[in-house]
């Protein structure tokens, strides 16, 4: 493990090792330095990537970060673009302050001279995170795809492998979901010449389906998995989309027919209840609660076929009853959060694997929040039925798509904070209380330089507790071969 110790002299002199360019007359700054990503004040797993920064003015010719802790232990990195702490230190140093804060203090060296500014912190927090997550890379497109590929990376370093990519065959591949982030349990969909679904169970050999019945409106989509992994609800979209001429939202993706389902993976059954396939209803995203007794999804009145009021379509959160012992659902649909007469809509929702919380995204209108900038996190509490804006992890541009960790004390989070255009993940700290932290992008080595050169959009990500065992050549083959199995029906009797 590598060490580098330092001692203070003085004020403004720094003495490194001799791989590194002395601090030396550094000007006080009286401000919190500018640094890319934002991570002054944040709270971070034990168990995180090292957060490595540039400055986020780009003239800066070095840049330096000492990190210290209240035992007097400490971690140096300069770099000339990035610091880049050694991974085995930043891990032995988080673990020595668990529960408690770390001090960064960094100068950056301009033309004039170094500056040093003034020292912010870094709380580690007791609750770690998942092994890892899983997110499709894709380009900002609208009508076509291009390359795009499943990923996973190990939170704890820097460490990403392609699940699949659709270099392997022709298509899309999106809509990866797993059992609470235990990947043992799986649903993949693809798109195109190969359409089909893979589905395993308890790390079995993956089945490709076609889920389109001759009694549904189409192909499965959305899933989301019982926690007994008996069951996924799924959903089936008639999907368009239109371009703005003057909204700075400039997309609208939007339903045109929507409607909800639940598959039973051991009797290969989709179950169906009249409740949730209205003409006059578009029924979207639907989970199941944490202990999988009810099911919420998002619901909007439905506008006549041919307009293009898309802003009078405002999405509820509903729920109704399920019955994990007959695979039934309840005779009511109840409206657990009005949106409508707020003049929102509510988006992805997603309730805490502890039964606590359920976070959501909020909206001026539509479900596909990912193209509206003015959409925010929201936090519905289970046991009071309040809910209140995520404001410490939310920003000034577009929050969307988000999922749990398994202990329910972390959520990832997709925003374009950063740049308007490209969605990247963010994470923030939920506590027991539902008192939420700062969010904090995804670490990377040399952040600037990772994401300039990557125009890609990180999509759907979902925590997964350790890798996926997946085997993508095998896949392939199944994906390019013509078999598909059909999913059959159950329909519940009419009301």
């Amino acid at each position: 493990m590598r060490k580098i110790l330092y001692d203070i002299i003085g004020v403004g002199c720094w003495l490194l090792s001799s791989c590194t360019t002395t601090v030396e007359n550094a000007k006080q700054e009286s401000i919190l330095p500018q640094i890319y990503p934002d991570y002054i004040g944040v709270t971070i797993p034990v168990n995180i990537a090292p957060l490595c920064f540039n400055m986020a003015d780009e003239t800066a010719m070095l840049v330096d970060a000492i990190i210290t802790d209240s035992h007097g232990n400490a971690l140096h990195s300069q770099g000339k673009e990035s610091v880049d702490f050694d991974l085995d230190d930043w891990h032995q140093l988080l673990g020595q302050n668990r529960g408690d804060s770390l001090s960064v203090t960094v100068s950056a060296k301009y033309d004039d001279g170094w500056h040093t500014y003034q020292p912010f912190s870094i709380y580690v927090s007791p609750d770690g995170i998942d092994y890892g997550i899983c997110y499709r890379l894709i380009e900002p497109g609208y009508e076509v795809w291009s390359k795009m590929g499943i990923y996973e990376r190990d939170l704890s370093s820097f460490d990403e492998r392609a699940l699949i990519e659709n270099t392997q065959f022709e298509g899309c591949v999106n809509c990866h979901s797993f059992n609470r982030g235990n990947s043992a349990d799986m649903s993949l969909h693809i798109r195109g010449p190969h359409g089909a679904t893979l589905l395993r169970q308890n790390n079995g050999p993956f089945t490709a389906y076609n889920t389109k019945t001759d009694q549904t409106l189409g192909f499965c989509v959305y899933p989301y998995w019982h926690p007994s992994g008996r069951y996924i609800a799924y959903s089936t979209n008639a999907t368009s989309q239109l371009f703005h001429s003057t909204d700075p939202n400039r997309i609208e993706v939007f339903d045109t027919a929507s409607d909800l389902q639940v598959y039973d993976v051991g009797k290969n059954e989709l179950l169906l209840s009249p409740l949730l396939k209205q003409d006059s209803v578009y029924e979207t995203f639907p989970v199941f609660s944490s202990d999988g007794c009810s099911l919420y999804f998002c619901a909007a009145q439905s506008i006549p076929e041919g307009s293009y009021k898309l802003d009078s379509i405002r999405y509820n959160l509903c729920r109704v009853d399920f019955d994990p012992e007959t695979g039934s659902f309840g005779d009511s649909i109840e409206i657990v959060l009005d949106a409508v007469a707020q003049g929102k809509s509510v988006s992805f929702p997603r309730p805490s694997y502890d039964g606590r919380f359920l976070c959501y995204t909020l909206s001026d209108y539509g479900q596909f929040s990912i193209w509206h900038h003015e959409a925010d996190l929201y936090l519905l509490d289970l046991s009071t039925g309040e809910s209140r804006a995520m404001t410490a992890a939310n920003s000034e541009d577009t929050e969307s798509f988000h999922n749990w960790s398994t202990n329910s004390r972390w959520m990832v989070l997709s925003s374009r904070r950063d740049d308007g255009l490209f969605t990247r993940s963010y994470f923030c700290h939920v506590d027991a209380k539902g008192n939420v932290s700062k969010a904090f992008m995804l670490p990377q080595r040399n952040p600037r330089r990772f994401y300039r050169e990557r125009f890609f959009s990180f999509n759907v990500p979902d925590f997964i507790i350790g890798p996926t065992r997946f085997d993508g050549r095998n896949a392939s083959r199944i994906i390019n071969d013509d078999y598909r199995k059909n999913f059959g029906v159950r329909k519940e009797p009419s009301l």
